[in-house]
Parts: structure tokens; C-alpha cells; sequence
């Protein structure tokens, strides 16, 4: 396919912060690749370079952040040219991509849910999307009824099933005067917790234990949005140990 304008639109939800939502490349170098890094969305786009380097095509635009919490997202990427409108959410930003071409040329097969391993480094390093989508159309096309209906020619699908499955995690919510308190573990040597914690507050006790015996007392809170770890032993004489990320 040779296109001057292009129109792909769906919905997705996941709760990885990585993963190759969509890839398309071609022989010209060419390639297009929608993708989740560190929960934010990356458009990767080249409408192609000379083998001169005096015309370098690759544009890479990021936009939103927190994209793995597990609720639908909408996109919508409109191409005219070289101007481009990515939408996420309602949230439109324009930009115009690198180099002189307008027409995207791509030989090979679009993939959606992940990108074929091509032997270069960067399919390589690029995890396949884990997740949901729906109502996905490229250029005028019901790829996701096509799929279903198994009228994608050629198609390679993979291990898809037509529902969402939820996740079976269940999230507590805390307001500003809630708490959990749950039994400690008496006669042990270890303390050891881990959660996922998600909120818009730069201040918060998120977790605190005393240590038996008046051994001390363990505190990990957040203190102007970074987590800090406190750890009191009063048998010692550096008696406070304190860690911040």
C-alpha cells in the first residue's frame, strides 16, 4: 500500500505499561508504530530517508501518561501528508513529520497486538500488547469484525478470543481518614510487603508496622511525590535508616 492519507481509530485497555499496540514497515524503509512505553502512548512514524542521510524521516510524538489503569482508552491518528493529528482521549495534538515525503509506503503486512520479529534490534526489544482492544478501523476497514469473522486475507491470528477478560485483582480505595490494619507475624526474622498504589496526592502514609519487642518500627510514606522508606531499629547505634525514590 501507497498512501497519501490514512485514518486509524480504536479503543484499548490494559494494565501493562508496555506493549506494540500497532506496526506496519516497508521495503523503503518506510514503517509506522503505535506502541505503549512506561504507560504513555508513542507514534513512531517515517514516510521515508534517502541513503544519503541528508533527509532523515523517523518523527516519534508521546502523548498521555498512566495508560495501564485498566479503563478504555480511544485513539484516533489522522494522516494527510505529512501533518498528522493524534488524538488520545478527546486530546487532539498536530505536528507535522520529519523529512521531505508525503506517501507511506508499506510492502508488508500491518500487525496489530504486536509486531512480527523481523531480525532487527528494535523487534526485538518491543513486548506484544497484553490487553483489550475493540472498534478498530484502518481506513475505512472493521478490522476487529474482519478478524472475527475470519475474512482478514492473509491473516495470521493468533491465540484471540472475542471477550474482555477483567482482571481478577480487586483495588482498595482510601480516603483521607481510612486505613487497613491487618495482624503482624510474631517470631519472624522477615518483613516483607508489596503493593501497587496509584494516586494524585504528593503527600501519604502508605504503610506502618512496629517491630515486636519494641525493636523499632518500619514507616513507607509519600513525601512530595516521591516514596520514602523509614526504618527505626533501637538496638544499634545508627538507629535510622532512611532510603527515597
Amino acid at each position: 500500500m501507497k498512501t497519501l492519507k490514512d485514518v486509524i481509530s480504536l479503543k484499548f485497555k490494559t494494565s501493562e505499561s508496555e506493549g506494540v499496540i500497532f506496526h506496519g514497515e516497508g521495503q523503503q524503509g518506510d514503517y509506522i508504530t503505535l506502541e505503549l512505553k512506561k504507560a504513555k502512548l508513542v507514534l513512531n512514524l517515517n514516510l521515508g530517508s534517502n541513503q544519503l542521510g541528508s533527509i532523515y524521516g523517523h518523527t516519534s510524538v508521546m502523548t498521555g501518561s498512566l495508560l495501564d489503569d485498566h479503563h478504555w482508552h480511544s485513539i484516533v491518528i489522522e494522516r494527510h501528508g505529512r501533518n498528522i493529528n493524534l488524538t488520545l482521549d478527546r486530546h487532539m495534538q498536530h505536528f507535522r513529520t520529519n523529512g521531505e515525503f508525503d506517501y507511506l509506503d508499506l510492502d508488508y503486512e500491518i500487525t496489530f497486538g504486536g509486531m512480527p520479529f523481523s531480525g532487527k534490534p528494535s523487534s526485538n526489544s518491543r513486548k506484544n500488547f497484553k490487553g483489550c482492544m475493540e472498534s478498530i478501523n484502518y481506513n475505512g476497514n472493521n478490522i476487529t469484525d474482519l478478524a472475527k469473522r475470519k475474512k482478514l486475507e492473509p491473516s495470521n491470528v493468533g491465540n484471540l478470543s472475542f471477550s474482555c477478560v477483567e482482571p481478577h485483582t480487586v483495588p482498595v480505595f482510601f480516603n483521607a481518614t481510612s486505613y487497613l490494619e491487618v495482624p503482624g507475624r510474631p517470631s519472624q526474622d522477615l518483613f516483607s510487603v508489596s503493593f501497587l498504589f496509584r494516586t494524585w496526592n504528593p503527600h501519604g502514609l502508605l504503610v506502618f508496622s512496629n517491630f515486636a519487642d519494641d525493636l523499632g518500627n518500619v514507616e513507607i510514606d509519600i513525601n512530595e511525590g516521591k516514596v520514602s522508606v523509614h526504618i527505626n531499629v533501637t538496638q544499634v547505634k545508627k538507629n535510622r535508616i532512611d532510603i527515597s525514590s
